[in-house]
Formats: C-alpha cells, sequence, structure tokens
C-alpha cells in the first residue's frame, strides 16, 4: 500500500523528475553526437558523390539544350531506333541520355579541420616554386578537398562556364591538355616574385603552373591550371596607317612591319589571384574587414571568405589584364635600355567604339605609337591594358553619368560631381594593385610614362619604381568633345605641361549637346521619340 506520507511523496516525486531530467539531458547529448556524425558523413558523401560523378536524381536533373533537329512530341519508342509519335508518325528515338556532369546534392561551405579538408600548403612569396605550391581553386571531385584558394578561374567568366556545366555543355571532370600552350616568351624569375609585399593581386608563377606542378597533377590528380598566358600576334588598327603615312611611325620589317602600321606585338593575359592579407596591407586595412566587405559586397557568394580564414588566396569574379609589348621582352627588365609606358584603363565606349566623349582611344593609340617607337630605338614599349570600364564603375553608370551631363549643364566645372552624385564615388580604380604587373614583368624603372593621371604615378612610384619622364597626350590629339574631361582631370591634379585652368575658367568649358535628340523629360516620359 502506498504511503500517505506528503513527504515520502514529494521524495519519489523528486527522483521522478530528476531521472526524467538526467534522461532528457542524455537524449539532448546523444542528438548532438548525431547531429555531428551526420554532418561528417554528408561531407564525405558529398565529396565521394562529386568524385565519383554520380548521376543526378531523375527528379532534380538539370535542363538540356535539345539536339538539332529533335522534336519535342511525345514519342512510342521502337526497336529499329525509331519512334512513333501520338499521331503514329515516325519519329527519331531518343538518344542516349547524358551522364549529368553534377550531383544531386550541394557541398556546402567547408570549415577548417573538416573531415576530408586537407588544402595544398601555400607560403606565398617563397622563392622556390615547389615551396610556395600551386594555387588551386577547382572544386572537381578530386581537387575539392586540396582547394587552397577561394573563387573561381575566368574571372567574370566563371558564370558562363557555370552555365556550361548546368546545362551539359561541359563535363566538371573534363581535364586540360596543355601540349604545346607553353609561354611563347620567356619571363623573369625576379626577386620581386618572392617578395609578399610586391605581387599580391597575381600568381608569379601562374604561367608555368601545368609544368611546375605536373607531378601533382599527375600523381594526385589535382586540377591545377595557368592563370596567365603568353603569345604572340600582328596588331592591325586602322590610325597606324595614317600615322605611317604622316611619318609617326616608320616601317622596319621587324617591329612596325608593313606600310599599313601593321605590328608585331608579345602579348601577356593575366587572371587576378588575391593574396588577401597582402591586399588588405595595401590599402592600409586589415584582412578581417577586407575579408567582411568582399563578402558582404558581393551578395554573400563567397561564405569561405569569413568561414576559411585559412585560405588566404581569392580569385575574384572581375577581369584581369593584357600586356602588349613592342620588340624583345627581356628588354623590359633591363635598367640599360629606355623604357616607354602606357597604363590604360578599359573604355569601351572610345576604345572600341570610338566614341570622342573622352580620350581614352587618342591616348591609347599615342601610347602605342610611343612605345613601338621606343622599341625601334633599341628599347622597350609596353601597353598595359586593364579590364577597369568606366572608372571601375561599369557601362551602366558611365552612361548615366553621360546623360546627366548631357541633359544639364556639361561643364568642366561640374565634371566629378555628376559622377559623385550617382555612383557615390568619382573613381573606383584603386590604383594600388596596378604596379604589381610591373614587378612581374620586372621592371624597376620607367624612363617615359605616358600617362597624365596622378593615381597612377602615385601607386607605380610608392612601389619604389621611378618615373624620369611623364608624357601628356599632344593637344592635336584630344577631341573636342573630351576637352571636359581632360580640363576638369589636369584641375583635379592630372599632369600637364600647359596651364591649369582656374575654377572659373572651367565653367567656360562646356561639351556638345544632343543636336539630334530632343531630351525633354516630359518627351521621355510619354515614350515619344525625337530622334531626326
Amino acid at each position: 500500500m502506498a504511503s500517505n506520507d506528503p513527504a515520502d511523496f514529494n521524495a519519489r516525486l523528486d527522483a521522478i523528475i530528476s531521472s526524467l531530467s538526467a534522461l532528457r539531458q542524455g537524449q539532448d547529448q546523444l542528438a548532438s553526437q548525431v547531429d555531428g556524425i551526420n554532418g561528417r558523413v554528408n561531407t564525405l558523401a558529398g565529396v565521394k558523390q562529386v568524385k565519383d560523378g554520380i548521376a543526378q536524381d531523375a527528379s532534380t536533373s538539370s535542363p538540356r539544350v535539345a539536339p538539332r533537329g529533335w522534336h519535342s512530341r511525345e514519342s512510342v519508342s521502337s526497336t529499329d531506333g525509331i519512334g512513333r509519335d501520338i499521331n503514329g508518325e515516325a519519329q527519331l528515338a531518343s538518344p542516349p541520355p547524358r551522364k549529368a556532369s553534377t550531383t544531386s546534392k550541394i557541398i556546402l561551405t567547408s570549415y577548417p579541420g573538416q573531415a576530408g579538408i586537407d588544402p595544398l600548403p601555400m607560403e606565398w612569396g617563397a622563392s622556390d616554386p615547389e615551396k610556395r605550391g600551386p594555387v588551386v581553386v577547382s572544386r572537381g571531385g578530386t581537387s575539392i578537398r586540396r582547394r587552397n584558394a577561394i573563387g573561381a578561374h575566368g574571372g567574370s567568366y566563371s558564370i558562363y562556364y557555370a552555365l556550361a556545366v548546368a546545362s551539359d555543355q561541359v563535363l566538371t571532370d573534363h581535364r586540360a591538355d596543355f601540349t604545346n600552350t607553353e609561354p611563347a616568351a620567356n619571363i623573369g624569375p625576379f626577386k620581386a616574385w618572392s617578395d609578399p609585399k610586391k605581387i599580391v593581386a597575381m600568381d608569379p608563377y601562374g604561367h608555368l603552373a601545368p609544368w611546375l606542378f605536373k607531378d601533382i597533377i599527375k600523381n594526385e590528380d589535382i586540377d591545377i591550371r595557368p592563370t596567365i598566358a603568353v603569345t604572340r600576334a600582328h596588331m592591325k588598327i586602322p590610325e597606324l596607317e595614317d600615322s605611317v603615312r604622316k611619318g609617326r611611325l616608320v616601317p622596319d620589317g621587324k617591329i612596325c612591319i608593313s606600310e599599313s602600321g601593321e605590328l608585331n606585338v608579345t602579348k601577356f593575359a593575366v587572371e587576378p589571384v588575391w593574396h588577401l592579407p597582402g591586399v588588405a596591407e595595401r590599402f592600409g586595412i586589415s584582412e578581417a574587414t577586407l575579408r567582411r566587405s568582399l563578402f558582404e559586397n558581393t551578395g554573400g557568394s563567397y561564405p569561405e571568405l569569413i568561414t576559411r580564414n585559412d585560405i588566404k588566396l581569392f580569385m575574384p569574379p572581375i577581369g584581369g589584364l593584357t600586356v602588349y609589348c613592342f620588340g624583345d621582352p627581356a628588354k623590359m627588365s633591363d635598367p640599360n635600355v629606355k623604357l616607354a609606358l602606357r597604363v590604360h584603363d578599359e573604355c569601351n565606349g572610345s576604345d572600341v567604339f570610338g566614341s570622342d566623349i573622352c580620350t581614352c582611344r587618342p591616348y591609347l593609340i599615342f601610347g602605342i605609337e610611343e612605345a613601338v617607337k621606343e622599341a625601334q630605338r633599341g628599347g622597350s614599349g609596353v601597353v598595359i591594358y586593364f579590364r577597369k570600364e568606366g572608372r571601375a564603375l561599369g557601362e551602366v553608370t558611365k552612361y548615366l553619368v553621360y546623360n546627366a551631363r548631357k541633359r544639364g549643364s556639361d561643364k568642366a566645372s561640374e565634371y566629378f560631381k555628376r559622377t559623385e552624385n550617382i555612383a557615390g564615388v568619382k573613381d573606383m580604380r584603386f590604383q594600388a594593385l596596378m604596379p604589381d604587373i610591373l614587378h612581374w614583368l620586372g621592371i624597376t624603372k620607367i624612363d617615359r610614362m605616358l600617362s597624365m593621371s596622378d593615381m597612377k604615378h602615385d601607386a607605380i612610384v610608392d612601389q619604389g619604381i621611378p618615373i624620369r619622364e611623364r608624357v601628356p597626350i599632344p593637344d592635336e590629339m584630344i577631341p573636342e568633345d573630351s576637352r571636359v574631361e581632360i580640363d576638369a582631370k589636369i584641375h583635379a591634379g592630372y599632369f600637364t605641361t600647359g596651364k591649369v585652368m582656374t575654377l572659373q575658367e572651367l565653367e567656360a568649358v562646356q561639351g556638345r549637346a544632343w543636336e539630334d535628340v530632343d531630351v525633354r523629360p516630359e518627351n521621355l516620359a510619354r515614350g515619344i521619340d525625337t530622334a531626326c
């Protein structure tokens, strides 16, 4: 018979509650352990699926691009390889399904120390390439655990690669055949290659990666690709024929090879590889601040920027640069010969399509002319072309600025204000990383700098490369409608051998209006096209 003693009852109740509490605590601990095991198992399973190339589940398979001539109607299969549609008409049978290049599971962001994660060692700045190690960013099956870089090959083109994979136009386990792709000219090595403060935005061994690290590629099946390529070509630009005709260029059969102004050139294409600690130091900020800003302001596209502090390399989704070398590439690094250099930032509207609202294409042509002439005199001529469209603000922002200028008072005194009103800043090219390519090329001094930019000048000099002469664009090559731009820049600090206008004088420098377009807001609102 149960005791009616309240004290005894309370004691037994307390014992039951204590047992239940201990049971719940044990269950929580067990659940936590199971979750941890599941996380590790799922990671390993995901890695294995990528490695083995397991096909996607039918329910999650990606859409495929139908072959040309393929009919979309339902068909009934037959043994002769010809199907019959629902009306009994003959139809080609469906081709055998192609093995999907992606898996049904997504491998989520990994963390340092996670099971199976073993990045290849990376000692940025080491003089021995083997000690330094290769840059590995591929998420392929045998490489994903060994990655030591965040991002993707191809910069902004990586999105097109993603589309190709999603539509089964390319298999993720494809390995490039690098036969006969070696650099067409020798470059380096130079002392700056092993200085972690001199090169922070590109891989100095990027042009040799498949050959320097061929044993790792072969023995460990790691996907290692070049980030630099070197080739030779001819260049033919319409203005150069005029340069020959007017005597500014003289054909020599070697560099300027014809009366049409055709040129011999060695070209270096470079994709960015950022060493995050070095980039942060170059900008005077902490690595943590840089990582957070890159993560947040790319829409959270690269979570490993904040979860993998052990990985110090980032391949950003931006355009790279191209070096155009006239004459012997070995002379670029020879301190005993003169070097003429133009550092040019992309301007699609002018460089390609000949817009006259800026001096970009004329200055590019002038830079090429001067580089060729320096090479013909026995020196070296170099033009470096950076993909930084519209001061790195992009063409959309640039064209919005054009609209604001042409619909307002397009005065030199208000030139930068229009850009700042829209973008919040007048220039985002941030030339601090630009000198890296000069260090990589072995350039230790510049005899003739074919640029008026104070930002480019200061960035180069700050990196210990002296500039002996600065050369502005000749007045006769400045388009009339670009006086607004060039006079505003000179007033803001660009180099000139001529006069620097006062603010009052800038008020009188005004651009051409849109003579052939009625740009009244009321017409735009009604969608009226009043172009002549």
